[in-house]
């Protein structure tokens, strides 16, 4: 079948699309419903800039590639922009300027839309909503605790069901290496690789690579995967971690099921001792994903999360259609006022060729009072 010349116009760019009104609504609620809950918990909700300098944006995080953002130069500085790819950052940045003399723990939240250039291999999107919250000036167990119990509550406000998370140590292999097992600064890199691709045949040929082949067992239900590394002989270097990740897995225990991969990285590029990703039933692929991390410049601790809610939305059932309720030319504009005060949401006709049933209405409008059509 040819495709005309209109057709080609109105096609979008590879990973870009239309929200069309029930999806829109759909996302639009849960938006509200997450922001609530985070608003409930007293994070006070920033908005910063979609289009920033590449070097505020880069210097906030780190591992943060501006790579992976579209760039541009400003016509009017002669510097480099880019569109966020993640607003963590700016809220590190909002947090090291604007808001650098509140007090601490500062307790931020966020949404807004955010693009790549190129798209993760689970995930074809380049435009997604992301959605967070972060707690400045604090890395501790207990904020740790408190981002992970936030971010099930809000998932749950959007209609996530049989939520799961999964724990990591972004650092682990750092702090191994360092002195409990030791490895040759060129090599730490190599086990983090293998690691992360569970190769135990490639681990084994890094030079004390085999030391780490205990972490590619150490997954699966937490009280399991738990119970592994602590059997794991480090001299105590992990006695702090898995302290702090039994008390949180007992703060959260009974809103989600807890699972525990201690060497995950990806998606964890800026953490440091603790992250998380989130799950839910019926649901492809991770719905977000949380940690500690450093504020860069500031150096100052933070822990949060983001959440991407499109993929839960697009599993969830039709809702039911709204009812509207159809005013006729000629209506009496005071009455629909006060309709529409109490919860009606109203069409009006703009000719005499509109219609109740034309368009879409499941009341119209008789004398003060909707009847049914």
């Amino acid at each position: 079948m040819s495709v005309s010349m209109t057709d080609q116009n109105d096609l979008l760019p590879e990973g870009l699309g239309d929200r069309l009104p029930r999806e829109a609504r759909a996302v639009s609620r849960a938006m509200r419903d997450v922001l609530d809950v985070m608003d409930s918990h007293g994070y006070d909700r920033v908005s910063p800039p979609l289009i920033e300098f590449e070097k505020s944006l880069a210097a906030r995080m780190d591992g943060l590639s501006t790579r992976r953002m579209f760039r541009f130069v400003d016509p009017v500085s002669l510097r480099t922009l880019a569109l966020r790819s993640d607003m963590t950052p700016q809220v590190g940045r909002i947090a090291a300027t604007g808001l650098a003399q509140a007090a601490r723990p500062l307790r931020l939240c966020y949404a807004g839309e955010v693009a790549l250039i190129r798209a993760d291999q689970l995930d074809p999107a380049r435009q997604r909503l992301q959605m967070g919250a972060e707690l400045i000036g604090s890395d501790s167990v207990a904020a740790a605790a408190e981002m992970v119990a936030l971010a099930i509550e809000a998932l749950e406000s959007a209609g996530a069901t049989g939520i799961s998370v999964d724990f990591t140590l972004p650092d682990l292999v750092d702090v191994l290496s360092a002195k409990a097992l030791p490895l040759a600064p060129q090599d730490v890199a190599r086990v983090r690789r293998e690691l992360d691709t569970k190769d135990a045949g490639g681990l084994a040929l890094v030079p004390g690579g085999a030391a780490y082949m205990p972490l590619l067992y150490a997954t699966g239900p937490f009280e399991q995967a738990i119970e592994r590394i602590f059997a794991i002989d480090a001299g105590g270097a992990l006695a702090s971690r898995i302290t702090g990740l039994r008390q949180i897995a007992e703060r959260v225990a009974n809103g989600a099921r807890i699972t525990l991969d201690p060497t995950e990285r990806h998606g964890f590029e800026y953490q440091s001792w603790f992250g998380f990703t989130l799950y839910a039933e019926n649901v492809r692929g991770a719905l977000g994903r949380g940690g500690t991390y450093l504020i860069g410049g500031t150096h100052e601790p933070a822990t949060g999360f983001s959440l991407y809610v499109e993929a839960l939305v697009e599993a969830q059932p039709d809702e039911a259609a709204r009812d509207a309720l159809f005013l006729p030319l000629g209506h009496d504009p005071e009455i629909a006022a006060r309709l529409r005060a109490i919860g009606w949401r109203t069409v009006a006709a703009l000719s005499d060729k509109d219609g109740a049933a034309k368009l879409g209405c499941t009341h119209e409008l008789v004398g003060s009072e909707p009847r049914a059509v």
